[in-house]
């Protein structure tokens, strides 16, 4: 098995004048290839940290971390960023999606960074909106869709460049029961074909979908804690 994220001693400490915070204490985490896992913990519990540091937003202040091969631990910012790019596909609580664009317009838009061809672009957008079932809807603006058509939107958009990480942060968090059935049934269809997940999560039910969970409380992982995430606020 293919080991696509691998993290040992991971700390993370931010400086606020005289006072320091360890907002993470030395995190040991392993994700393989085709897994399926759920972060969870309450507020402050180092969770969003960790999860920057997941994407590559945020670099450690000691330890290191490997990503699909990739040790980016040491990384510049402008190197930190081809690495986003090629290898990690976020689908963000908000959507984050353009009013103005169409579905189409919206999912091509890493391809337009990325420098590829017009043709290539909406040739691979049309493909990653069939994929979430949206090949009907291409010309749809986000106004026109539903929640959970928006958010199929945004995976079509991370899935496009063809990642080898979906990073999903919360990404239930603004839809309705129905919508979050929807992106959960999204998420083990990808994961079925051999997509890595890994998917930040306050609520119990949305966790409990993945393959696996950890538990993350004071900066701290525990796999076996995750019975106590229902006390999650």
């Amino acid at each position: 098995m293919t080991r696509m994220l691998s993290m040992r001693d991971v700390r993370k400490t931010y400086s606020t004048g005289v006072v320091k915070v360890d907002a993470l204490r030395g995190v040991d985490l392993s994700v393989d290839e085709g897994d399926y896992l759920a972060i969870m913990g309450p507020s402050g519990s180092g969770k969003s940290t960790l999860m920057h540091i997941i994407g590559c937003l945020d670099i450690p202040t000691a330890g290191t971390y490997e990503l699909d091969g990739t040790d980016v631990s040491k990384m510049t910012e402008k190197e930190l960023a081809e690495v986003r790019n090629r290898k990690i596909g976020f689908v963000f609580q908000q959507f984050n999606l353009l009013s103005s664009l169409s579905a189409l317009r919206n999912v091509e838009l890493p391809l337009v960074y990325a420098g590829v061809p017009a043709a290539q672009r909406k040739q691979r957008a049309m493909a990653a909106l069939d994929k979430v079932g949206l090949a009907d809807r291409v010309q749809h603006r986000p106004g026109e869709l539903s929640g959970g058509q928006q958010q199929r939107v945004s995976v079509a958009r991370a899935l496009v460049t063809d990642p080898a990480l979906l990073l999903a942060d919360e990404p239930t968090g603004n839809l309705d029961s129905h919508s979050t059935a929807e992106i959960l049934d999204l998420f083990a269809e990808l994961n079925g074909a051999g997509r890595t997940i890994v998917m930040i999560t306050h609520e119990l039910d949305v966790a409990q979908q993945a393959k696996r969970t950890v538990f993350i409380r004071d900066g701290l992982l525990n796999s076996t804690d995750a019975l106590l995430a229902g006390t999650v606020q």
